[in-house]
């Protein structure tokens, strides 16, 4: 059988989790039974057209099927197509012709200014090292936009005092300046300070660095976030991503231009960016809605 071919050469060629075979065969076997509806019994795999992959994916959602689900199942027919084809049982791959539904993106999560700043500004932050390093941390995360992975790669040599700017290695290695205000040089350098002195990290390379001289890793990163915003009563997610979130809200809502803001968090497109305008027009909408004439009553 044709599927159980195609799911061995996922197992064995391609080295794919059970879980994940698991997953294709669940859906190529799905689509196989509506076939066998469409064609009187039979599976022909070359009478099979992009007009059946459609009316299936109708059926789909007719059966309230998620349109994220949809799309993974139309994932798995695509796999399979291209393989059919690398394996010259049909000549044309009928998918390619067709799109799966739509998927309301939904819109990032973000922590307001007022909330932030109190957070960052408060006194939940020990004095010690640790707690030293993870209000830079935090710092670091909303006041440049980074990624977790280009923060855990900062190296000491990549942070210019003078010119107030860090370098960062961002996707597919893509390097990129942030520049930094005063108050978040004045945090470098004291935690520089206090890490030298305190473990010798001046004989380190990176920037950011464990209790015992290692560099901090993406876990640990994400902890201290975890941890942080969870001071935040009202967030309903608490990640690294969030704060860069922030940053991107907090640059929109303050005036700052759409391109600038994509150079600043390294995204190829303008597209990635202009998520961040929606969320900054819902904040400017509750924000109207303080207006005396918005609350009047008709």
């Amino acid at each position: 059988m044709v599927i159980d071919e195609f799911l061995d050469y996922l197992r064995y060629e391609r080295a794919y989790s059970e879980h994940t075979v698991t997953a294709y065969e669940c859906d190529l076997h799905q689509f196989e039974e509506f076939v066998k509806i469409c064609q009187e019994g039979e599976f022909d795999l070359v009478l099979t057209d992009a007009d059946i992959i459609r009316n299936w994916i109708v059926c789909l959602m007719d059966a309230r099927s998620a349109p994220a689900s949809v799309n993974r199942k139309l994932s798995s027919l695509k796999s399979f197509f291209k393989y059919l084809v690398k394996q010259k049982i049909v000549s044309v791959n009928p998918v390619r012709l067709v799109t799966g539904p739509k998927m309301k993106k939904p819109l990032p999560y973000f922590v307001r200014e007022k909330e932030l700043g109190g957070l960052l500004d408060g006194d939940g932050f020990d004095d010690d090292f640790e707690g030293v390093r993870d209000r830079l941390i935090m710092e670091l995360l909303y006041e440049t936009g980074m990624r977790r992975s280009e923060l855990v790669g900062i190296r000491n040599r990549d942070v210019d005092y003078e010119a107030m700017v860090i370098k960062v290695t961002g996707k597919r290695n893509k390097q990129r300046l942030i520049p930094f205000a005063t108050r978040l040089k004045e945090s470098l350098t004291a935690y520089t300070a206090l890490r030298n002195r305190e473990i010798g990290g001046g004989t380190s390379e990176w920037l950011l660095l464990k209790k015992n001289g290692e560099p901090v890793s993406v876990q640990t990163v994400y902890g201290v976030v975890k941890k942080r915003l969870g001071d935040i009563p009202t967030l309903a997610k608490r990640s690294p991503h969030i704060l860069r979130h922030s940053f991107a809200t907090s640059m929109l809502n303050n005036g700052a231009k759409l391109n600038a803001v994509k150079e600043l968090l390294g995204h190829s497109s303008l597209t990635s960016t202009a998520i961040y305008t929606h969320t900054s027009f819902a904040e400017l909408k509750k924000v109207y809605h303080a207006h005396p004439r918005a609350k009047k009553k008709r």
